[in-house]
């Protein structure tokens, strides 16, 4: 156990609470270090049947990583923001490849890294305070932590939009996408949690089925069933000015508000990541991770646009970012590293 992180057994179970409340159980380096020791030490215990993520505090399940450092350690190239995120995807990884039931509870703020540690997981589950995004466009980055991977593999174009603009999911979005696996309301968590805590888990998940099902409930209607289909329309095929030019043609109200949302994000990030997405689709989760290393690093020393988002998002926050002119040719963003600096994974 450590201030930012608590790691315990409690029955049958891992559990592992991110515990930085006042910062939305943002993760740091130590706190990814911390869940990448646990997990391996749980890994090879056969008294450990599930793993059981939550966050402390009643806002956030976990919104992201440490972006000023990151920003800072890029400035300074000091090293910190390449080990902070090779670390981050060997988490990640660790998670997607896990042999046991790995189950997150995502009741509040879920965004960037937080997105991370629970959407590859086995089941996640979503309560009435469940905001789920990946909202990096807006400070100049790209939708990291496997990102590629899980975006182009929703239905239709829902994960291009996602990527792109930043859209924020609620439990109902987030059940109908097949983000969250399951909901269960926000007054029965912590019932879920000490049931699971207190019994006698399998290794298949059978039981931690049934209970998720005991306590679940109706997560309500989606605002994505009305506009699924505007989405599959707007956000199809590999050019940012298509995608522009059917939201601008389109008419409808939620288009112009697309159109808008775009206009506020990062050109250049919005040019990376729709190539990062369209490539993902084709690619493994370990090689979606190599190219996400390959991809951060690029911000760090091409994309001005990270530096000037962070300074209007997170440090000035006047929310008035100046974005660079866009990048045309992304094909250098995913060139490989120099060999020392490639992504690495942790022995099977």
């Amino acid at each position: 156990m450590t201030d930012d992180l608590i790691i315990r057994r409690a029955g049958d179970c891992g559990r592992i609470t991110l515990n930085r409340p006042k910062a939305l159980n943002a993760l740091n380096q130590d706190m990814v270090d911390g869940m990448i020791s646990a997990l391996l030490d749980w890994r090879e215990d056969a008294s450990v049947k599930a793993v059981v993520v939550d966050g402390a505090g009643e806002k956030g399940f976990c919104a992201g990583g440490d972006i000023r450092m990151l920003a800072e350690s890029g400035k300074a190239g000091d090293g910190r923001a390449w080990r902070f995120w090779r670390d981050e995807y060997r988490l990640n990884t660790l998670i997607q490849e896990y042999p046991k039931p790995y189950i997150a509870l995502i009741d509040g703020i879920t965004m960037g890294g937080g997105v991370g540690v629970s959407v590859h997981g086995d089941f996640r589950v979503a309560g009435d305070k469940t905001t789920f995004a990946m909202p990096e466009t807006g400070i100049g980055f790209h939708p990291d932590v496997g990102g590629a991977y899980f975006l182009p593999r929703l239905a239709g174009e829902i994960g291009t939009w996602m990527g792109l603009t930043g859209a924020r999911l609620k439990a109902a979005d987030c059940i109908l996408t097949g983000v969250a696996t399951h909901y269960v309301p926000s007054d029965q968590q912590g019932a879920l949690i000490e049931a699971l805590e207190g019994s006698a888990l399998d290794n298949d998940g059978e039981q931690i089925e049934a209970l998720l099902d005991r306590f679940g409930g109706d997560a309500g209607a989606s605002d994505l069933a009305l506009t699924r289909g505007l989405i599959n329309i707007a956000f199809a095929g590999d050019e940012l000015s298509a995608i522009a030019a059917r939201l601008q043609s389109a008419g409808d109200a939620w288009s112009h508000r697309q159109l808008q949302v775009l206009a506020s994000k990062s050109p250049t990030a919005c040019q990376v990541t729709l190539a990062a997405l369209r490539r993902g689709a084709d690619l493994s989760f370990r090689d979606v991770m190599i190219q996400d290393l390959r991809v951060s690093m690029r911000f760090l020393a091409d994309g001005s646009d990270f530096y000037e988002g962070v300074r209007a998002v997170i440090m000035d926050k006047d929310n008035a970012p100046r974005w660079a002119e866009p990048v045309h040719d992304t094909s250098g963003w995913f060139a490989p590293l120099a060999d020392d600096q490639e992504m690495s994974f942790l022995a099977q």
